[in-house]
């Protein structure tokens, strides 16, 4: 941040320029992971518009402007709330429309693939909303508990699920992929960028010693868990919970406990 006559000039993770003339008063956030940071660093009040997944805390999102979807946004009613600043993502959100609401407002935009950006986002966030101390407070705890979790050792060799119909992983350069090897799992999709598409067929012959099925963006259920061990009966099959995964904000302080109970489950006898 530098701070001038005219105002404060942030540098957002795109390497884009924000400038505020002061700490933002009225906040659109259209990131549900980054909606419930805001609300962690004590922005409550500040916050006025959120999008329909920003589920996070339950009974303080109900009270706020729901402006749309995280790709389909309603540009109108986010003119509207007249907001000091718009927290936005890479690759959460449509590029075109976070253009023409750049054009307008003050947005800030995160781009989180690894546990550093993470920290790095939750630290910047903190500053341009005049929440320092509680964003850094926050930081120290996450690492902290991450410290006390021992990984898989040697790592497990998994595929991380997150659609159907087609069947599509986690692959590198994902902040999923970055979470798999923060716990000690060795990602069978990480010679493949992003999210690549694949079929039982190549999961066989991948050989994951286990398959992780997300809670999002698709539904996976226990019927889907059956489907695949059928074809891959001396594989793991476990639903988990994606917004441990996937979540890069106050979220991740839920990750460490988390994952001991998912160690527990894959080293007992009990099936998925």
């Amino acid at each position: 941040m530098t701070a001038s006559s005219t105002g404060f000039t942030f540098t957002d993770q795109l390497a884009r320029t924000v400038v505020l003339s002061a700490p933002p008063s009225t906040i659109v956030s259209v990131v549900p992971s980054q909606t419930e940071l805001l609300f962690y660093l004590g922005l409550e009040k500040e916050i006025v518009g959120i999008t329909k997944f920003c589920v996070h805390p339950a009974e303080l999102c109900q009270a706020k402007t729901k402006v749309g979807g995280t790709r389909q946004l309603n540009i109108e009613l986010i003119r509207q709330l007249e907001p000091d600043l718009i927290i936005a993502n890479k690759e959460e959100n449509d590029a075109s429309q976070i253009k023409q609401l750049a054009s307008e407002f003050a947005v800030w935009v995160s781009d989180v693939k690894t546990i550093e950006d993470a920290f790095d986002m939750i630290y910047q966030i903190g500053e341009i909303t005049a929440r320092t101390d509680a964003a850094q407070g926050l930081c120290r705890l996450i690492q902290s508990s991450f410290e006390k979790v021992i990984p898989f050792s040697p790592k497990v060799p998994v595929a991380y699920l997150i659609w159907r119909k087609p069947y599509m992983a986690a692959g590198s350069d994902t902040f999923i992929n970055a979470m798999l090897q923060q716990f000690g799992f060795r990602n069978v999709f990480s010679d493949k960028a992003r999210y690549p598409e694949t079929t039982i067929s190549e999961l066989q012959a991948l050989k994951p010693q286990c398959i992780l099925l997300s809670s999002e963006p698709y539904p996976f259920s226990q019927s889907h868990v059956q489907e695949i061990q059928q074809a891959m009966p001396a594989t793991r099959i476990v639903m988990v919970d994606g917004e441990i995964f996937s979540w890069y904000g106050s979220r991740l302080l839920n990750a460490a406990p988390y994952f001991i109970h998912l160690r527990s489950l894959l080293t007992s006898n009990e099936s998925g």
